[in-house]
């Protein structure tokens, strides 16, 4: 049985999820992948339980594409953070197969410990093919979490109205109402 995951934002696509296995609570810095039971309950959040084995290995190489990630994520278009997600890239391929259903694709890997990785690593691409700038970090000072913005008008700041949001409007009316 799978733990329950502690994150206050899931269900962001695959890339930024991985993202935000970390997070602030009261000030304090929180790592869902501190071990391979957090790996376990991030896999299961995602549907990858089935295809990847949660081990220490394969906790290293996703430790590894979330940092790759994070620092592309956080300078967009920098050489260096573009290379360390191309090679976490390197680690898999896409195989053109056929089956009954039709036409489709499979997931490589030389090495299947990198396969979350690798997984999170291609979302982030698909993201970019997409729409790049609906890619976005919570407004919150305080938040670290990270959204793809599907909002029809493409302007949520929050990564959660209920608590971003809410924070951001209780501080504004707190400063007003000492203003006063």
């Amino acid at each position: 049985m799978t733990a329950i995951d502690p994150r206050p934002l899931t269900g962001e696509p695959v890339s930024l999820d991985l993202l935000n296995t970390r997070w602030n609570e009261e000030g304090v810095r929180q790592d869902l992948l501190t071990g391979v039971e957090g790996l376990t309950v991030w896999l299961a959040a995602n549907g990858l339980e089935e295809r990847f084995t949660a081990d220490a290995t394969t906790l290293r190489h996703t430790l590894s594409a979330r940092d790759a990630l994070a620092a592309l994520v956080d300078r967009p278009g920098d050489p260096t953070a573009t290379a360390r997600v191309d090679a976490v890239l390197g680690h898999g391929r896409i195989r053109a197969t056929l089956t009954a259903e039709g036409p489709g694709e499979e997931a490589e890997f030389a090495d299947p410990a990198w396969g979350p990785g690798w997984t999170a690593a291609r979302d982030y691409l698909d993201l970019l093919r997409t729409a790049p700038d609906r890619i976005r970090a919570c407004a919150h000072e305080a938040c670290i979490l990270h959204f793809f913005d599907t909002s029809r008008n493409g302007t949520r700041r929050w990564c959660s109205m209920a608590i971003c949001g809410n924070r951001a409007k209780a501080s504004r009316h707190y400063a007003r109402t000492k203003e006063s």
